[in-house]
């Protein structure tokens, strides 16, 4: 399948499963709980998004100054941008998805995936647990004429 056909099935899919889950969901706990449960996850949602979003912040900042690559940093961000965008999306499917962007753990996952496997090595990236080597060579010059 062509990466437009894959979109399109997801655009199609999703509001029939979302449809389906509010409606059992609905069935079993009642009209207003449901409403009060989608409304409270994109209330949770937004906050949890707003912590997330300063932590992966804090830690580009802090890459920047330390003169390293912040490169999951930068994969983290449009990670959690489509989570809080799923997050406010009605729905309890798309919620799921959406808190997943928001779990470090998972994001970093995420992030390791496409950084190895999408940019490949030749992108010049390492993993955040080894140390960057630095590019210095001690050493005393003297010049001699």
């Amino acid at each position: 399948m062509s990466p437009i056909q894959i979109i399109f099935l997801v655009i199609v899919t999703i509001p029939f499963i979302e449809i389906y889950l509010l409606l059992q969901i609905g069935g079993i706990v009642g009209v207003f709980p449901t409403i009060l449960l989608v409304v409270g996850t994109a209330i949770l949602g937004a906050g949890l998004l707003r912590q997330q979003g300063m932590a992966t912040w804090s830690r580009l900042q802090e890459n920047l100054a330390k003169g390293q690559l912040p490169a999951y940093e930068m994969i983290e961000g449009p990670i959690l941008l489509v989570g809080g965008a799923l997050l406010l999306t009605p729905g309890f499917f798309t919620d799921v998805i959406g808190f997943s962007c928001l779990i470090p753990s998972m994001r970093r996952k995420i992030a390791q995936y496409i950084i190895e496997k999408r940019l490949g090595a030749e992108a010049g990236v390492q993993h955040p647990s080894s140390p960057k080597e630095p590019d210095v060579i001690e050493g005393e010059f003297r010049k001699e004429d």
